[in-house]
């Protein structure tokens, strides 16, 4: 359903709400070998997320990316949003241009009860409240 930039674009803002904070930052290289994906793709999806101030960066010696207390009261779907567009939500799971409640693929109408819940899911967690859970959990960011 993501785009492979959104994909590693959660990860990489899930991970830095676990590992940083305004003391404590991670650079591109370091950041990509944790999660293990390429670096100079990844350092453009950071360079995005901090444009759009989704992520936190600093340059210097000390310098990296971070999230701010800002930064973790937002949600995944802003992340989302600015990387694969705000229509990502409503793109056949079959790739149909048509598809619609009126003019349904096979599998329109239970895909759509998940994607609800899903989407319900990414706008009232922060991302905070996502690290959290990981932590609390012991969820995996990487294989």
């Amino acid at each position: 359903m993501f785009s492979k930039s959104c994909k590693y674009a959660i990860r990489a803002v899930l991970f830095l709400a676990i590992n940083t904070d305004d003391d404590t930052k991670l650079g591109v290289e370091e950041l990509a070998s944790e999660l293990e994906v390429p670096k100079h793709f990844l350092g453009k999806i950071l360079q995005q997320l901090a444009k759009n101030k989704m992520v936190s960066s600093t340059k210097g010696r000390n310098g990296g990316f971070f999230l701010n207390k800002q930064n973790k009261a937002a949600n995944l779907l802003a992340i989302i949003e600015s990387i694969d567009g705000k229509d990502i939500f409503q793109e056949c799971i079959l790739g149909l241009e048509q598809c619609s409640d009126t003019n349904p693929c096979p599998y329109h109408d239970s895909i759509q009860k998940v994607r609800r819940e899903f989407l319900l899911q990414l706008k009232d967690e922060t991302i905070e409240a996502s690290a959290a859970r990981i932590n609390e959990h012991s969820l995996k960011l990487k294989d």
